[in-house]
């Protein structure tokens, strides 16, 4: 017996409205971003771009040309300095593309045997931003493959940093970093070392500033990090510590010139005692219950300027309700629009706002207010924030 099925209705396609289809191709191409978000993104690109034309312009640039003279430096000076960051080969795309887009379209003629009179025309226009084109899509190549590359680097440098607090008596820790690149040369780390005995056992605190920025910095803080916990783990005093760490960072410092500021401490949690060592640091801000501020000022040079300098400790009792802030100078030397720095000041402004906080509330408190005060002004420098309280 034959089975009958009924007839298959014919496909429709539902044609997507225009209107429709260039939201999505809006939507795809913002990512979402509002037109004020997407200036505010153009104007901090445009403004680090600026910055590095504009030093190697100025590095150039003699003093005494009159006004047409050093106008006509400037341009040339600005041309050099973006041709001289392409290889050889994009920078004789960029002269021929530029050359086509300036003279106008041409042609030429020729007879054929039969004798006939041929012609043809050259859009140089076309060629020329063609060529413009190809040379986008190499730049955009090599930024995606560095982009890519900084990426991993984050990510490693990331699994370099601690993660949540570690629970230590008697304190309350709350830590933080934003990296002015993809990569930061800032360090930071709160982790025991061990004593001989138990009660010779002591918590390590580590911020530091390697000089410079993104991968230079980055790998120099991942060598920082590396000495740091290896040498701590030997039974020597914190002064000798530092000291083996100056003369290991003093063979890869290039004579001095990647030096590191840091700040390192071990704290007795029988004593409450916080023994310290301001390696050219920023000084830490020591605010006790009372109100009253101390800096900790005591230590030496920065890590591997000096392979035989010497460093002297300092020790300080930590009460019920005091406070230690330890940052990097990327912190208070943030600026704003008005090229106007963050300071200690405002630091010790929102320090006083929150002595009843926790050290979390007042870290989301002083990253707001620097928020705040920042906008959209790109930063130049890493800024690292360790908070302690004592309770």
């Amino acid at each position: 017996m034959a089975t009958s099925f009924p007839p298959a209705e014919p496909a429709t396609s539902q044609r997507v409205p225009l209107g429709v289809r260039l939201h999505q191709f809006w939507r795809r191409v913002t990512e979402g971003l509002e037109l004020t978000q997407l200036w505010s993104q153009f104007e901090t690109e445009a403004r680090a771009s600026y910055r590095l034309y504009s030093h190697d312009v100025a590095a150039k640039t003699p003093e005494g040309l009159t006004r047409r003279g050093r106008r006509l430096h400037v341009v040339k000076e600005f041309f050099w300095a973006v041709l001289e960051k392409m290889s050889p080969a994009r920078r004789v795309l960029l002269i021929a593309a530029l050359v086509m887009l300036v003279f106008p379209s041409g042609g030429f003629s020729y007879h054929d045997s039969a004798h006939d009179l041929h012609v043809v025309e050259l859009d140089f226009h076309f060629w020329g931003g063609l060529l413009l084109f190809l040379l986008l899509m190499l730049e955009i190549a090599d930024r995606v493959v560095m982009k890519r590359d900084l990426q991993i680097a984050r990510e490693i440098q990331t699994w370099l940093l601690p993660g949540a607090p570690p629970q230590i008596p008697g304190l309350s820790i709350a830590y933080a970093t934003r990296p002015a690149n993809t990569v930061a040369g800032d360090y930071y780390d709160v982790f025991p070392r061990p004593g001989k005995t138990n009660e010779e056992n002591r918590v390590m605190f580590a911020v530091a500033d390697v000089a410079g920025k993104s991968i230079p910095a980055a790998m120099l803080m991942a060598t920082f990090q590396a000495s740091l916990k290896t040498l701590s783990t030997a039974q020597v005093a914190l002064p000798e510590l530092v000291a083996n760490m100056n003369k290991y960072a003093c063979s890869n410092s290039q004579g001095g010139l990647r030096f590191t500021t840091a700040f390192l401490a071990e704290y007795d949690t029988a004593r409450r005692i916080f023994t310290y060592i301001n390696a050219g640091h920023n000084n830490p801000i020591l605010r006790r219950s009372s109100g009253l501020i101390e800096r900790l000022d005591v230590g030496g040079l920065p890590i591997g300027i000096q392979p035989e300098a010497k460093y002297e400790s300092a020790s300080v009792a930590l009460a019920p309700g005091d406070w230690l802030i330890i940052f990097t100078d990327g912190l208070v030397e943030a600026v704003n629009a008005k090229d106007e720095d963050f300071d200690e000041p405002r630091l010790l402004s929102s320090l006083e706002a929150g002595v009843s906080a926790t050290p979390e509330e007042l870290l989301r408190r002083l990253m707001a207010s620097l928020d705040l005060f920042v906008g959209s002004t790109p930063q130049h420098d890493d800024v690292t924030c360790l908070l302690v309280k004592a309770e």
